[in-house]
């Protein structure tokens, strides 16, 4: 990434008055990302620059290529891998908890997955952070460590290592925290750059529509679907996108620990919302047949479902945790290992009804306001906090069956949460359309 030397206050100016940068100049921001040249605060006004002005496709393609090269770029061809590299990525929503199902569902069925995945953005929860409720679990282990887990389960999930697209590691905990998640060129270069950066050779992406996520409308997803399919197969990468529903939570938890006792709960049959179930299944269908592992959606949904029934997703599973530092019970021994916040709490509706609308955003950051997310990036988050069995679209609610549990660090923290709740709902007598959870799908565009 040599050049000449850029002002970086002259590339924040062009970006900010519309110019298109060209390459060389978004190498040199990049560099001074990795180098500690360009203070937070540029990075700040760059970053805001970008979500007002956008970037063209040669921008995404510049910016995500820059960031993917800032670090190591893995190859796995010397390790013998049981099959074809695949991965998927969600763009955030609440309650969320799909990589942790799918990575060791996807090794059972002969795929190896290295995934790369982030920290919590705005009121969207991380995976990062839900596996760091696991006592022990490594989620940023060094290269070496990753590797083994990888040749060894099958899956590993970890978050931005030191050596992967660092650029793009300082970059994402400031979006975080000034008003700039939401840009489809940065979104489109932080998740691609990670996962270009990772030695894929498939990727599925799950593109969330609704009150819960980034794009609540569907022109906005698809054009975020649209960069994403666009500039990875630009790059070289097979990508498949899913445009999937988050006008209601998926699944019943949102909360870091909570989260990971669903997911667990899936692995072993303990339970199956119907909605998570379906995405589960739909994403890993599309890596399969990306993998060339199953030739059509029929076949590898059979294949999916066999590795569930079997237990083989939920030793996977249980390997993985082990293999970067976490317990080797976890599955039989949930109880004893992950923590429990001291309160909890039902929330009950004003009046019984139906839920007709759910504010998923307001949830979102109801766990955030309980301590379950960052307001800083500095910010620790308590793992334990969050809602447990939150209604959905169309159901029944009232002194029975309550809104959802708040699980809070003290009663007074539970007593805002419960008012967040409640304000989030709408309840009527009248049967909501949710649709359906998978709404559209958008191949990649390959060069």
């Amino acid at each position: 990434m040599a050049g000449t030397p850029f002002l970086p206050q002259e590339i924040i100016r062009r970006k900010r008055d519309g110019a298109v940068l060209d390459a060389a100049e978004i190498e040199a921001f990049v560099r001074g990302l990795i180098d500690g040249s360009i203070g937070e605060g540029q990075v700040a006004a760059f970053a805001m620059a970008v979500f007002f002005r956008g970037m063209n496709m040669d921008e995404r393609i510049a910016l995500t290529r820059a960031m993917t090269h800032s670090g190591t770029v893995l190859d796995w061809s010397a390790l013998d891998l049981p099959g074809p590299v695949l991965d998927k990525h969600s763009t955030g929503g609440v309650g969320d908890k799909v990589s942790l199902m799918l990575a060791p569902l996807v090794a059972a069925c002969g795929g190896a997955v290295p995934m790369i995945a982030g920290r919590g953005l705005g009121h969207t929860g991380g995976t990062t952070d839900k596996l760091e409720s696991i006592p022990g679990y490594r989620a940023q282990p060094d290269l070496a460590r990753f590797r083994a887990a990888v040749a060894g389960t099958g899956c590993a999930i970890v978050g931005q290592t030191p050596d992967l697209a660092p650029a793009d590691r300082r970059f994402y905990a400031i979006r975080d925290v000034t008003a700039t998640v939401e840009s489809v060129p940065l979104i489109t270069a932080s998740i691609l750059s990670k996962k270009l950066a990772a030695g894929l050779d498939g990727l599925v992406m799950d593109v969330k529509l609704g009150s819960g996520a980034f794009a609540t409308g569907l022109d906005t997803a698809r054009e975020l679907a649209d960069s994403l399919v666009r500039v990875a197969g630009g790059a070289g990468l097979p990508t498949v996108a899913l445009l999937t529903d988050m006008n209601q939570v998926l699944g019943r938890t949102a909360g870091n620990a909570l989260e990971v006792g669903e997911a667990i709960d899936y692995l072993t049959g303990g339970a199956r919302d119907p909605r998570l179930h379906e995405v589960v299944l739909a994403l890993g269908a599309e890596m399969l047949i990306l993998g060339r592992l199953a030739e059509d959606p029929a076949t590898a949904r059979a294949a999916l479902l066999r590795a569930l029934e079997s237990g083989a997703a939920a030793e996977r599973f249980e390997r993985m945790v082990a293999a970067l530092g976490g317990p080797t019970d976890l599955t039989e021994a949930l109880g004893r290992h992950l923590p429990r916040a001291p309160v909890c709490r039902p929330v009950r509706p004003v009046r019984p009804g139906t839920v007709t609308m759910i504010d998923v955003r307001a949830l979102g950051l109801a766990v955030v306001n309980l301590g379950g997310g960052r307001k800083r990036a500095e910010d620790a988050i308590d793992h334990r906090v969050g809602l447990d069995e939150v209604a959905g679209l169309g159901e029944a609610v009232g002194a029975s069956r309550p809104l959802a549990l708040v699980h809070a660090r003290t009663e007074a923290a539970a007593d805002r949460a419960a008012e967040d709740v409640r304000a989030a709902f709408a309840i009527g007598a009248a049967q909501p359309d949710a649709g359906p959870v998978i709404r559209e799908r958008i191949a990649a565009l390959m060069r």
